[in-house]
């Protein structure tokens, strides 16, 4: 290790949402003059509007910091902030790889929660060293010695004395979390001279620079006129452009060992780069690459469609999104009802709305989202192999299914005592089934294993209204498990509708099939005559209500053929059905009860 690497510290910030992440990273970058108070803003590092919006980190942020300690020794610190919401785990993975350390933040009013303990265990398993920290000790609802006992739980090598308690928001304390970084986080280690080994934890798109990676280097140093190599794809590129960010994006012509910084590529193509993919000189790589990232799953997969803009405006807008979210996957599919559009894979509802969101904030995109749906294993006669079933309209038919398996989680909630009950109900209420029942502190750690199915559709707001804000809750895959699930059409004068079709179980579909023909026959836009809505099961219509028609039924008691020749005059089209979002939006509300 150099002497220039023993004066770096690279480490992330971790909590549950709202425990005062991006507040702290505020401070930090003022107490080290990376910017002045008059500079600083709420949500510094927050630059996306939906994140602004929300009041939660989606994206990982990286800062080069300068802090002089007592004895006058300037270190760098290279800060990570990281998501905190449920939906957004792989964001804080990816960070945890650039990093040697992380500060695990605890807001003292409302103590360890479920996001707190699944980003603790990320980091223990990255076998990072951990600084305890008790966040907003000024608050009048401060439990400063109850959240300090809920951490000793959490992990028995704590001790009292190391737990930091400070205010993000006015700095109280937060000279002692610098000298903490300094004193408990272990520099890089890295060999400078040796072969360039850089890794890309993240990337975004911009349309003039191409695409902009982040990196932490582990060995060898990185010139800006040095050509690289992304192993993953084998492709090279000179270096535009490169630099850190201080917060803003600052040049440099060196970045080495042990430090965090981007790289302009100039490639134009945004599926060219991967996260977790390594950087190393094209006339000089290394033989191996580093370890990479495990593929994200997704969750949920809905259609996304655009409405009122053409297909290859979305087109540019999906592909750029998924540049920089490794989460996000898509791929184009045709609706008969809705034309061009993607199939997008994400990790939850909430992950779906950020995309939405960016789509028309970023790229002033009105897009129609279908109904979401997990991955379903589908078991049909005379294969040997199961279907995996990410689009309802992909669903066998019923005659040839021998059984259906669905994605089950283990969803792991901490609550107050009082409020067991009440999340028993609606964790069984959506096929919960208990797993496992603990103690942390004076709270209850409770573990459903629950379909995904169940989790994705506003599970996370529900459980928040039944506990008062109280609950939280962070997820796990847990396994394939054999479920009574049906398929259900809808029909609207007596054509199918492919964009309408979703999944569900059979215990609901009686329920859920009347009121959503309820709901939907004041939602479709009305046309001439009147036109029957069918929710059809298994070949079987079992509820059906009519769309009222625009004009009165002048033909009705007269000849059948009188009728028809208005009808044909009308130029009426089964097919030719204009449907709005909050037809969507009707039917998740249905599954979701």
């Amino acid at each position: 290790m150099s002497n220039r690497q023993a004066l770096i510290r690279n480490f992330a910030i971790i909590a549950h949402i709202d425990h005062g992440k991006s507040t702290l990273a505020d401070r930090i970058m003022e107490m080290t003059n990376t910017v002045s108070e008059r500079e600083t803003e709420a949500q510094l590092l927050d630059d996306l509007s939906v994140e602004k919006a929300h009041g939660v980190t989606v994206k990982s942020r990286t800062v080069r910091n300068y802090y002089i300690d007592n004895t006058g020794t300037e270190y760098q610190y290279n800060l990570i902030d990281t998501p905190g919401h449920v939906d957004f785990n792989y964001e804080v993975s990816r960070s945890l790889s650039a990093t040697d350390g992380v500060l695990l933040l605890v807001d003292a009013t409302k103590g360890v929660q479920a996001q707190t303990v699944a980003n603790y265990r990320l980091a223990k398993a990255a076998n990072l060293v951990i600084i305890p920290i008790v966040n907003k000790i000024d608050n009048m609802a401060a439990e400063v010695d109850k959240t300090i006992e809920e951490l000793l739980d959490l992990d028995d090598s704590f001790r009292e004395e190391d737990i930091l308690k400070i205010s993000a928001k006015s700095g109280l304390g937060v000279d002692a979390v610098l000298e903490a970084i300094r004193d408990r986080i272990p520099a890089p280690a890295g060999d400078e001279s040796g072969k360039l080994k850089a890794l890309v934890f993240d990337s975004k798109f911009d349309p003039y620079k191409g695409v902009i990676v982040q990196v932490r280097l582990f060995d060898g140093q990185l010139k800006s006129s040095d050509n690289v190599l992304f192993m993953a794809n084998n492709i090279k590129s000179q270096i535009k452009e490169m630099g850190v960010f201080s917060p803003l994006m600052t040049p440099l012509d060196t970045l080495q060992a042990g430090d965090v910084g981007f790289i302009v590529t100039g490639i134009k193509d945004a599926r060219a780069v991967r996260v977790g993919d390594t950087i190393t000189l094209a006339n000089d790589p290394v033989a191996t690459p580093l370890p990479g990232y495990e593929d994200v799953e997704p969750m949920v997969y809905a259609g996304l469609y655009p409405r009122g803009s053409e297909f290859k405006d979305l087109k540019i807008g999906i592909e750029k999104l998924g540049l920089n979210d490794a989460a996000f996957q898509y791929e184009p599919e045709q609706s008969e009802a809705l034309g061009m559009g993607f199939r997008g894979g994400f990790l939850g509802i909430f992950h779906l709305q950020i995309i939405r969101e960016r789509l028309q904030e970023e790229f002033s995109l009105d897009v129609l989202t279908t109904m979401p749906n997990s991955t379903y294993r589908v078991t049909v006669k005379n294969e040997d192999e199961p279907l995996y079933v990410e689009n309802p309209i992909q669903f066998p038919d019923y005659g040839q299914i021998v059984k259906v398996e669905e994605p089950f989680m283990l969803a792991k909630m901490t609550l107050p005592n009082e409020m067991l009950n009440d999340i028993m109900r609606l964790a069984e209420g959506r096929r919960g089934e208990l797993v496992d029942l603990a103690t942390i502190g004076s709270m209850l750690m409770v573990t459903y294993r629950m379909p995904i199915s169940e989790i994705a559709y506003d599970f996370f707001n529900e459980l928040k209204s039944a506990s008062h804000g109280f609950a939280t809750l962070s997820t796990e895959f847990d396994s394939y498990q054999e479920s009574d699930l049906v398929r259900i059409d809808i029909a609207v004068d007596y054509a199918k509708v492919d964009a309408l079709t979703f999944v569900m179980h059979r215990s609901k579909v009686d329920r859920v099939g009347n009121e959503i023909v309820s709901k939907l026959k004041d939602l479709i836009p009305r046309k001439l005559q009147s036109m029957p809505v069918q929710a059809i099961v298994e070949g079987r219509a079992i509820s059906r209500a009519d769309v009222p028609p625009l004009r009165k039924a002048q033909a009705s008691g007269t000849k059948v053929s009188k009728k028809q020749q208005q009808l044909r005059r009308q130029g009426q089209k089964k097919s030719d059905i204009e449907l709005p979002q909050a037809v969507f939006d009707a039917i998740l509300d249905m599954n979701s009860n």
